[in-house]
């Protein structure tokens, strides 16, 4: 996946309001812009890092540019949790992602109960598998955490993948690590007990949770390659 155009580097003031930050360009000019990532971004968010920033097509919005990327740790860290489905259909379509068979047909946005909607619905070999998405960005190490802070949402979502799994239903649960420099998946314990305590539970119980690791460069992201989860550790 390309990062669209015109892009700016620039160095990271503030990330403040949730989805606001401040960046100052090369140029010393200052760019208030939109950060599309209701995390905490622990770890990716230091005043000084250097990020990197596109201008959107959309005339309209009010900040026109939107934080891409962080450097953090030597490497470059994707923070736009917008482009976490794309990337990963993308890896599915391209067999990058291959744990289900070769895919037929791939439904966005299914609703599962009157609360919660799962990222996709996949059909492979004539079943169907309901998938829920979640990026992750946090990093000890070499190693990638989930999530970076309290999430009910989350919660929620494993509860509905497991309820599908129960009724006789296919269901997983795809993490989008978009840094290179980690080598295997962990919960994030210390951050949310309730989510990791959860997500461990339904492992030990059979539901699949694949991890996947991609390369963020300034112009492009793309997954390459699976990374091992000790989910049930």
């Amino acid at each position: 996946m390309n990062i669209p155009e015109p892009r700016r580097s620039g160095v990271l003031l503030q990330r403040y309001k949730r989805f606001l930050a401040d960046i100052r360009l090369a140029d010393g000019s200052v760019l208030t812009v939109h950060c599309p990532n209701s995390g905490s971004m622990k770890g990716c968010s230091t005043p000084g890092s250097p990020v990197i920033v596109s201008r959107s097509r959309n005339t309209k919005r009010r900040y026109p540019w939107t934080l891409e990327m962080v450097r953090a740790n030597g490497v470059w860290v994707g923070v736009n949790t917008s482009l976490t489905n794309r990337l990963v259909r993308e890896a599915l379509e391209n067999r990058v992602i291959n744990d289900f068979g070769p895919i037929d047909s791939i439904t966005r946005e299914i609703r599962v109960s009157a609360e919660s909607r799962l990222d996709f619905l996949v059909r492979a070999g004539g079943r169907a598998i309901y998938i829920e998405v979640k990026n992750c960005s946090l990093a000890e190490n070499d190693v990638a955490l989930f999530p970076d802070a309290v999430t009910a949402r989350g919660v929620r979502h494993l509860r509905e993948l497991d309820r599908l799994r129960l009724q006789g239903h296919r269901a997983a649960l795809i993490f989008c690590v978009q840094r290179a420099d980690v080598r295997r998946f962990l919960p994030a314990a210390a951050i949310d007990r309730v989510y990791a305590e959860t997500l461990r539970d339904l492992y030990r119980k059979g539901l699949p949770v694949l991890a996947y690791r991609a390369d963020v460069h300034p112009d492009r992201i793309e997954i390459t390659e699976k990374i091992p989860v000790f989910a049930g550790e």
